[in-house]
């Protein structure tokens, strides 16, 4: 575990911080899914509470890479490729895979985070932040996914909350 970072998630923001030693670092928009927050199974929705970083998944691929089941499909995103397959949910560049740490909330049976495959990830430039939009991962534009991405390990702490940032949201991890 890296007990010095976190990431927390506001949905009600549609922002993500990454915190070190309780100090942001970084401030990223993000869009969390259409379908507001939730840990059912097929919801759609994104999971709150706390999570981390299960495996990283993407780290040699190029800015753009699709990737779908989580491996590279050797497609490049591109606009073209887009109006080939309008109705496609784009994962690119990036993804930090996570897995839920709360029993019946975000682990286990129908709630867990990990078997809903949710993820930080990158998504098409193009693709609006700062509004709700994706399927229940969490969506980040690529530059801003392959710098989260780098500064993270396996194993921090993730922290998703439905109201905005305040004086009650946690500094440092579990």
């Amino acid at each position: 575990m890296a007990n010095d970072q976190l990431i927390r998630i506001s949905l009600a923001e549609q922002a993500l911080e990454l915190l070190k030693d309780g100090v942001v670092q970084r401030r990223y928009a993000v869009s969390t899914a259409l379908n507001g927050p939730g840990e059912c199974n097929g919801s759609g929705c994104t999971p709150r509470g706390w999570h981390e970083i299960h495996a990283k998944i993407g780290a040699d691929a190029i800015q753009d890479t699709v990737f779908v089941g989580r491996e590279p499909t050797g497609e490049i995103y591109s606009e073209d490729l887009a109006l080939q397959q309008p109705d496609r949910d784009w994962i690119l560049t990036r993804i930090l895979w996570l897995s839920g740490l709360e029993p019946e909330i975000n682990q286990g049976d129908q709630v867990d985070t990990l078997n809903r495959y949710i993820y930080l990830h990158g998504c098409p430039d193009s693709a609006p932040m700062g509004v709700p939009g994706s399927h229940g991962c969490v969506r980040m534009h690529n530059p801003d996914v392959i710098e989260l991405f780098e500064w993270v390990v396996e194993g921090t702490r993730v922290w998703v909350q439905e109201g905005p940032f305040d004086a009650a949201s946690p500094r440092f991890a579990i």
